[in-house]
């Protein structure tokens, strides 16, 4: 029987790893100083300020070419960032998407004109986009959108909706996924992804308000919106496989172990003093952390392929699953921790942090792809159906 080989695990380059010192510097400066309740909200946070000035740092867009603005870096180096700021708890959510997936979808499947034209904007933090993927009665369904882009002489006419759009409010374009030919039952033939200015007559934009008092969840209408023909990103009847690639960005990041990490951090601060220390508390913390660090380690695995150019669907989707499981599993195991404590003072803004995760966190499992659909795909990737 030959030996099992070591298992080796994704490592940072050296010179990808220096980028957090810098981060770390000036977000003590700035993001360490807003109260642990606002700062849990990260990125879904709306600071277009705070954005302009990680543009200004050349702080997105790193993984872009410096020809069109960016940094030129690897994805490695993004990681790291990303990873500072989620810790942090900056207000990343003004250049949030359009950084993480927008940026990227542009640059390997749109034309030059598209990449000269949007990317340095993006990468200034001047151009803030949103997702235009679920529709009403669609449920999970992504391949049955009805919205309809058709042909004119002067490029296309857009109708339909879309739901749960973030931050679409405050975005200036939204990447629509939209049906340009054939019919809701044809599935993934005829889709395609058009780059909409949200300004646009016939564009109306509600923000719908979740249980946390937030209203970064919107609905858009679309009513015979005018749009030109170099809207189309990459080809017609495309979209579908461009937007399963979109996806791995979105799934595989920090972002899908980190949300709850503002939360963790502030009862770790209370669990470290005498008031807070219990036996309990230091094996929830341990429970936690042998959770998080593997699920890290698979999250940098994949940011390898990504940085290989893979498209690594299905392994992003295991992650964004497992993650979105431990983000959902900190604030009711923080609740769990506190109020099964005999009577003790609670520091308040601990309080007020887990109010907002707390309800906040049942829409983990939804953004992102729910996780009926991800385990779907997972099954689909390793053959079992």
């Amino acid at each position: 029987m030959s030996a099992i080989e070591p298992l080796s695990l994704t490592a940072i380059p050296p010179e990808d790893e220096a980028l957090r010192e810098p981060v770390r510097a000036f977000l003590r400066q700035t993001a360490s100083r807003t109260p642990a309740h606002v700062r849990a909200r990260s990125w879904s946070g709306y600071d277009p300020e705070f954005s302009r000035e990680l543009g200004r740092r050349g702080w997105i867009g790193l993984t872009l070419p410096t020809q069109y603005g960016g940094g030129g870096r690897s994805a490695f180096a993004r990681y790291v960032l990303v990873e500072e700021l989620l810790n942090f708890g900056a207000r990343v959510g003004s250049h949030w998407i359009a950084d993480r997936q927008s940026g990227p979808l542009i640059l390997k499947y749109g034309s030059e004109e598209q990449k000269r034209f949007y990317l340095p904007r993006i990468c200034k933090g001047e151009a803030f986009f949103c997702i235009g993927m679920s529709e009403p009665n669609a449920g999970s369904d992504l391949a049955s959108v009805r919205t309809r882009a058709t042909r004119t002489e002067q490029g296309w006419t857009l109708n339909g909706q879309k739901i749960w759009t973030t931050n679409a409010h405050n975005s200036h374009y939204m990447i629509a996924l939209v049906r340009t030919s054939g019919e809701a039952q044809d599935r993934h033939k005829g889709l395609s992804q058009l780059i909409v200015d949200l300004s646009l007559p016939g564009v109306s934009v509600r923000p719908i308000t979740d249980l946390s008092g937030d209203s970064h969840f919107c609905e858009v209408f679309f009513d015979n919106v005018a749009l030109p023909a170099d809207a189309l990103i990459g080809e017609e009847g495309k979209g579908w496989e461009q937007v399963t690639a979109e996806l791995a960005f979105e799934r595989s990041g920090p972002e899908r172990l980190y949300s709850s990490i503002v939360l963790f951090d502030e009862w770790l601060a209370f669990v470290r003093t005498p008031a807070g220390r219990t036996d309990a508390s230091l094996r929830l913390a341990g429970q936690i952390f042998t959770r998080l660090a593997p699920l890290r380690a698979m999250s940098l695995a994949v940011t390898q392929k990504l940085a290989r150019g893979q498209s690594p669907v299905v392994e992003a989707a295991l992650v964004k699953d497992l993650g979105t499981g431990v983000e959902q599993i900190i604030p009711a195991a923080i609740t769990d921790d506190l109020f099964s404590r005999p009577a003790c003072r609670v520091p308040l803004e601990l309080l007020q942090t887990l109010n907002y995760v707390t309800h906040v966190a049942p829409s983990y499992s939804l953004r992102g792809g729910t996780r009926d659909i991800l385990r779907g795909m997972i099954a689909r990737g390793l053959g079992l159906r």
